[in-house]
C-alpha cells in the first residue's frame, strides 16, 4: 500500500451557508505542493491571510471548532477536515470568502463529493505520520468524558455517547480503518436537542440552520403551536415529531447516526495534529472542547517524546536562505559565539539552521579535554539565535531591534553531540506573534536523532 502524499488533481468549489454566521460563502479546494499541509485563506480580506490547520489556532470550541491566525478567523472547520482525513489527502489550500464553511447537510458528505470530483493523485513526498508508542489519555471525570490513544498499526476509533434521555440514550460507533469512513461515516449528520436549539434561535447563535442540515432530538412534549412557530422559523409548511423522537424533517442514515457524528468529529478535530495518526482512538461522550484538548495532550507528548514516525528530511548541501554574512545582519552574534552557520528554509512559521560542530570550538578546552562534549547551555543558545533570526526576520529594519529572551522551558537533552556532528535547528511557531512576544518550539537533529528539545519565548525590543 502507498503512503505518498497526496493532494487534488484541480480546484473544486462548494456553496453554502454559514450555521451560526448565516453568511452565503464560496469554498474552493485548490492542489498543493508536498508538503504543504491544510491551510486555509480568506480572499475577502485585503491581505489574503493564510490560516494554518494547527491546533495551536484553536480559539473557539463553542458548537464548533474555529482557529485563528493572526486575527483572522475561520469558523466550523471540523467537517470539511474530516472529510480530507478520511480521503488520505495531505496537501491542499481552502480559499474561503467569507468568515464561516458552510455546513450543507451538517455532514462531510458534500466535501467528499466535490473532493472526489476533482481527483486525487499522489505525490513525489512521502507521508510522515504520528505515531503512538505509548497510551495517551484526557478525561474530563466530572463529566464522565475521557479519550484515550493506544499504539497501533493504523488509526480506528471507538466512540460512545450517553445524553440519558429517551430519545437520545448510549450509543456506540467505531471505524476500523480510515478507508471505510467515506461509506460509514462521511453523510452522517450534526443533530441538536429541540432546547438547545430554541435557545440558540432566541440569542441568534444559529443564522444558517434550517430543518436540513441538522438532525433535531425532541425529548419533551411540544404543542401544536410550538412546532407550527418551528415551521414558520425555518419556512417549512409542517413540523412534526416522528416515532423516533426526531422532528419529521429528515430521516436517519444508520439508527446510531449520532454516534458517527461524534465519531466524525473527533477525526475532524485530530485533523488539526497535521499529520495522519498511526494509534486506536477511544472516545467516550467526546466535544469540540474536549476533541482540541486531547489533540493538545498528544501534539504535547509527540514534542516531548519525539514519536514521529521519521525526522523531517534535511539537505544541509541545498543553497542556503541565509549563509553566515546574512546572519551577521539579522543579529549581533561574533565569533567565537555566533553559533549558526547558515539558515536551510525559512517561512511564516519555521525556520531550519544548521551549526556545523568542530574540536577547534573553545569550550571544548575544558569541556571535557579526555570527552569532548558540547555543552547543554551552548546548544540552548545555538537554537535561541536560529529563533532570533527567525523573529527578526520578520521585521523592517532589523538593524534597529534585538531580541531578549524571556523563557527557557521544557527543555530536554536526548543525545550527546560531539566534534564532527552537524546540528540541525527546527525551530516552530508555537503561537501567532502578539505585542512582540513570539512562543516557539525547538528540536535540534543529528541526522535522525533528536538531541535537545526546548521551549522558548521571546521579545523583540527596539534599540534605544
Amino acid at each position: 500500500m502507498s503512503n505518498k502524499q497526496k493532494t487534488i488533481i484541480k480546484p473544486v468549489t462548494v456553496k453554502g451557508s454559514g450555521l451560526h454566521t448565516g453568511q452565503n460563502g464560496t469554498l474552493t479546494f485548490k492542489p498543493a505542493p508536498a508538503n504543504h499541509g491544510i491551510k486555509f485563506k480568506r480572499i475577502d480580506v485585503d491581505s489574503q491571510p493564510v490560516i494554518n490547520a494547527d491546533i495551536s489556532h484553536v480559539i473557539s470550541t463553542d458548537r464548533g471548532t474555529t482557529i485563528a491566525q493572526n486575527g483572522t478567523s475561520i469558523y466550523t472547520i471540523e467537517h470539511v477536515l474530516a472529510a480530507l482525513m478520511g480521503l488520505g489527502i495531505d496537501n491542499v489550500l481552502i480559499e474561503l470568502d467569507v468568515e464561516e464553511i458552510p455546513i450543507k447537510d451538517g455532514s462531510s458528505r458534500y466535501f467528499v463529493e466535490a473532493l472526489k470530483d476533482a481527483g486525487i493523485k499522489e505525490q513525489n513526498e512521502e507521508r510522515q505520520f504520528i505515531e503512538i508508542t505509548e497510551p495517551i489519555e484526557y478525561s474530563i471525570p466530572e463529566k464522565n468524558v475521557l479519550l484515550k490513544i493506544e499504539p497501533a498499526d493504523h488509526f480506528s476509533i471507538d466512540v460512545t455517547i450517553d445524553f440519558e434521555t429517551e430519545v437520545l440514550g448510549e450509543q456506540e460507533a467505531k471505524l476500523d480503518h480510515m478507508d471505510h469512513f467515506v461509506k460509514e461515516i462521511a453523510n452522517c449528520r450534526t443533530f441538536v436537542f429541540l432546547h438547545e436549539l430554541e435557545f440558540l434561535l432566541k440569542n441568534n447563535l444559529i443564522k444558517g440552520g434550517d430543518l436540513s442540515n441538522a438532525i433535531v432530538f425532541v425529548n419533551r412534549k411540544v404543542s401544536q403551536e410550538e412546532l407550527d412557530r418551528l415551521a414558520t422559523l425555518f419556512n417549512k409548511p409542517k413540523v412534526g415529531v416522528k416515532e423516533e423522537g426526531i422532528l419529521n424533517n429528515l430521516d436517519l442514515y444508520h439508527e446510531n447516526e449520532p454516534a458517527r457524528h461524534k465519531l466524525l468529529d473527533v477525526i475532524g478535530d485530530l485533523a488539526l495534529l497535521g499529520k495522519p495518526i498511526k494509534g486506536k482512538v477511544t472516545a467516550v461522550r467526546p466535544g469540540h472542547l474536549s476533541n482540541t484538548e486531547f489533540a493538545k495532550l498528544i501534539y504535547k507528548h509527540i514534542n516531548t517524546k519525539t514519536t514521529m514516525l521519521k525526522s523531517p528530511p534535511f539537505d544541509i548541501y541545498a543553497e542556503p536562505v541565509y549563509d553566515v554574512r546574512q546572519i551577521k545582519k539579522l543579529i549581533p552574534h561574533r565569533p567565537p559565539f555566533l553559533l549558526v552557520d547558515k539558515v536551510l528554509e525559512l517561512s511564516d512559521e519555521h525556520i531550519v539552521a544548521l551549526k556545523s560542530v568542530t574540536m577547534n570550538e573553545p569550550y571544548f578546552v575544558g569541556h571535557f579535554p579526555d570527552e569532548p562534549i558540547m555543552p547543554a547551555v551552548i546548544m540552548v543558545e545555538a537554537m535561541a539565535q536560529a529563533g532570533g533570526i527567525f523573529v527578526l526576520s520578520k521585521v523592517d529594519e532589523p538593524e534597529l531591534y534585538s531580541t531578549y529572551f524571556l523563557k527557557i522551558s521544557e527543555a530536554r537533552f536526548r543525545n550527546k553531540v560531539v566534534p564532527g556532528d552537524v546540528l540541525v535547528f527546527v525551530i516552530e511557531l508555537s503561537s501567532p506573534i502578539k505585542r512582540g512576544i513570539c512562543s516557539m518550539n525547538g528540536k535540534a537533529y543529528v541526522g535522525d536523532k533528536v538531541a535537545v528539545e526546548v521551549d522558548l519565548t521571546a521579545q523583540i525590543v527596539k534599540n534605544k
